[in-house]
């Protein structure tokens, strides 16, 4: 499947078939094309909790206003990051890269996020958003569905999954078998609308 038709085959499905579940290799396989998604100074600040305990699916379903995808769909995935990659032994981000770009960018990461709160939630939403993306857009590929999904009390699955205090919860993403068609889009707004040359 080229890019195009997954683009435009990718919807939200919202009924998946709960007996189907994902082989560890096509888990492994999704999840590494997810990992190829870009983030700023490469610092890979995503974090991609696979939820796979059946009583933690349930009792986040109940954090989701008792959404069925979160325990029916054969994967569920929370997108996270670590507001503090940047500073985690920043080295290693450019460990492959000629010594003369290492010491360009590793001390940049430092300079750019140090006591800057907002750039690191900012870039965690940023890099969730890419990584998320990719994955849905894998799933596809493979002739899975998906369904990201933000309604949710993200401070109760916080608790469920024991996020860090220095991780953040972008979003999560049901995948799987769907058995039922999305609903029609509910209304693409005209590319006059979205689309603004030079400036506003």
């Amino acid at each position: 499947m080229d890019v195009k038709t997954a683009l435009e085959a990718r919807r939200a499905v919202k009924a998946y078939d709960p007996a189907h579940r994902l082989s560890q290799a096509e888990t492994e396989r999704l999840l590494g094309l997810a990992m190829l998604a870009p983030t700023a100074f490469n610092i890979q600040n995503w974090r991609f909790v696979v939820v796979a305990d059946p009583a933690l699916r349930q009792a986040i379903r109940k954090a989701a206003w008792d959404q069925p995808q979160v325990t029916d769909a054969s994967l569920l995935v929370v997108l996270c990051a670590d507001l503090k990659a940047w500073e985690r032994d920043a080295g290693r981000y450019w460990r492959n890269a000629p010594q003369g770009v290492q010491e360009a960018i590793v001390p940049a990461i430092g300079q750019y996020y140090r006591d800057r709160e907002s750039v690191q939630r900012d870039e965690a939403m940023r890099s969730c958003g890419l990584a998320g993306m990719a994955l849905m857009l894998a799933a596809r590929e493979m002739g899975y569905d998906s369904c990201p999904m933000d309604g949710f009390d993200y401070e109760a699955v916080g608790e469920l999954i024991r996020l860090p205090a220095d991780h953040v919860i972008s979003f999560m993403i049901a995948i799987g078998k769907g058995v039922q068609e999305a609903w029609p889009r509910g209304g693409q707004l005209a590319m006059a609308e979205v689309v603004i040359r030079d400036r506003f």
